[in-house]
């Protein structure tokens, strides 16, 4: 079961999230027919919006992030709510690589450096925030740790990982580490050593290791808060014949006019789902009414 925990380390000075999301880019995966280093890719991506969401006050609010980079699988789009559940497409979905010397997935290759990370929240504003950052690795983790150090202001160490086989996803996760600005220089260390002696994410889980024996092995603190919310993140499309019709309003009645020119009814389909709608020249006019 896909799950999404907080923890405080250093006697609150700390603040840890973990993530397990598994099951949802299992999903992901299935809907879009993605190919192992998009699996990889679009799951890190999922992975950190699910956590960002939990972070969220209303269910209602929402954060879309976007990468468009030079690398062949094109844009990567993630949309999550304040539910931490999340949707996403990538751009080129099959897209394959050859591994790197180590065996592992060439995420950055594909997803590729040079290019921008967009960040838009949707909670309740006039205007939406909007955040941009030029690409560090392509790799995704790094890139949203200069995000944040950057654009809010939020030391961070992030860490985030999709384990691929033949049959799907193996185990698929993340964990975001922010200092309080309380956190003292010794609590940095802490943390920095306990990082770069854990295992990638991705082993942990395939471990077994529970999401707060993995947050007190990065964290080096075996004397962690918990906070008590529980989330259950899931991959999760909320499109609708509705909300077709409603982006169909907003086109110019001569646009509309030359969509429906020479046919009476459309086929429309979401990208994050691949769901099919049909629509009727009747049904898009009454739009306008």
């Amino acid at each position: 079961m896909d799950e999404i925990k907080k923890y405080l380390a250093c006697e609150g000075r700390v603040n840890i999230i973990c993530a397990e999301t598994t099951n949802l880019v299992e999903e992901a995966r299935k809907l879009h027919e993605l190919s192992p280093v998009a699996t990889a890719a679009l799951g890190r991506l999922l992975t950190i919006g699910s956590i960002m969401g939990s972070n969220l006050k209303d269910k209602d609010e929402s954060i879309t992030l976007q990468i468009k980079a030079n690398g062949s699988l094109g844009k990567l789009t993630c949309v999550t709510y304040g539910t931490s559940n999340v949707k996403g497409y990538v751009e080129n979905p099959l897209v394959d690589l050859p591994l790197k010397p180590n065996g592992k997935l060439d995420v950055g290759a594909a997803v590729g450096n040079e290019g921008f990370l967009y960040v838009m929240k949707d909670i309740g504003l006039k205007e939406p925030y909007v955040g941009v950052t030029p690409l560090v690795t392509g790799e995704i983790a790094e890139d949203f740790t200069k995000y944040f150090a950057e654009s809010e202001q939020k030391p961070s160490v992030i860490a985030l990982g999709v384990l691929v086989d033949s049959n799907g996803v193996k185990k698929a996760g993340g964990y975001f580490i922010t200092l309080m600005p309380d956190a003292t220089e010794e609590d940095i260390s802490k943390i920095e050593k306990a990082v770069s002696e854990a295992e990638p994410i991705s082993t942990m889980l395939e471990k077994n290791m529970s999401l707060q024996e993995i947050a007190e092995t990065v964290t080096g603190d075996e004397n962690l808060m918990v906070l008590l919310k529980e989330i259950k993140p899931k991959y999760e499309c909320n499109c609708s014949k509705d909300r077709f019709l409603r982006g169909l309003a907003t086109l110019k009645l001569k646009d509309l006019e030359e969509i429906f020119s020479t046919k009476n009814t459309i086929e429309t389909v979401c990208e994050f789902c691949n769901k099919k709608y049909e629509i009727t020249k009747e049904e898009a006019f009454s739009t306008r009414k």
